[in-house]
Formats: C-alpha cells, structure tokens, sequence
C-alpha cells in the first residue's frame, strides 16, 4: 500500500535562486543536496538534486542541470502547480508578503473545501497555498459519479 509522498521532483533554473525561494521565502529548510555525476547506467551527467522538507515530512525536491535543455516557461495552473497546506495565519501573511514584493498573486479562491492563494516561483511553477476547510473523506462515490460523467460528455479538443 501506497503510505504517503515522499517528494515531488521539478527542474530548476539556477539552485540558489530556488532555495532562495522555497527555504528563505517560503520557510521549508534544505534538508539535502545530492551532486549526481553517473547514473546508476552509468551516463555521466552534471547535476545538482535538492530536497526541501515540509512540516509533514514529505520533500519538493528540484534538479538543476545545466547540460540538457528544459523549456522553463509559465506554467497554467491547469498544466502543472504545485500545492502546499498552509494555516489561515500563513496564507494571510504569505499572500501580504508577495504582494508588498510586486509579485502577482491570484486569490484568496473559495474551492468549496480549500481556500488558496496562487503565484509562481523562479522556475515559472505556480505555488498554491491552501487552507483546508473540510475533509475529503466521504467524497469518493461521488468523486466517481463526476468522472464517469466527464468521461461520457468531455469537451474534444481542438487544435
């Protein structure tokens, strides 16, 4: 059985500027930084894995590498975002801090369970902050029933 998240892992940019971001903006401490030069098939690379823990124990973790490309661009929310629960006192502080920085933030968002803030960091990957306001538990028939649903009557894409 799956027990929980360890890490999610994204590239970055440049290392310094997303610790910046996650340790001293966000407040998640560096918890390890991983120089990887072969892979366990033995190609030789040139990167740098990096761990930021959480209050639950669980990482986001960040690989810079230098050698191959990665399109950094603004991510939609849609696309790709990264959340994090935070409480009431957090998100109201976080959501001042950005603003007096000049970053743009959307929210405070009313999701019917959470309520979140959302603005990006210096790899372009949104960040939400979220308050949960209820549980999810119970919500799995019919968390189902609206798949289903959607599965029958989906929009088909358009190019």
């Amino acid at each position: 059985m799956i027990q929980g998240l360890n890490h999610a892992a994204y590239r970055c940019r440049d290392s310094e500027q997303t610790r910046a971001f996650y340790e001293d903006f966000l407040g998640l401490e560096l918890a390890h930084s991983l120089p990887i030069g072969q892979t366990k098939t033995g190609r030789e690379v040139a990167v740098l894995h990096t761990f930021y823990r959480m209050g639950d124990g669980s990482f986001i973790a960040f690989f810079e590498d230098q050698t191959r490309p990665f399109d950094f661009k603004p991510q939609h929310d849609f696309d790709l975002h990264i959340a994090l629960t935070v409480d009431q006192d957090t998100l109201l502080a976080q959501k001042e801090k950005v603003e007096q920085l000049g970053m743009e933030v959307r929210g405070i968002s009313d999701h019917g369970f959470i309520h979140s803030i959302y603005f990006r960091d210096p790899n372009g990957y949104v960040v939400e902050l979220c308050v949960i306001d209820q549980s999810l538990a119970g919500k799995e028939t019919h968390a189902r029933e609206l798949l289903d649903e959607w599965q029958k009557n989906k929009p088909v894409a358009t190019v």
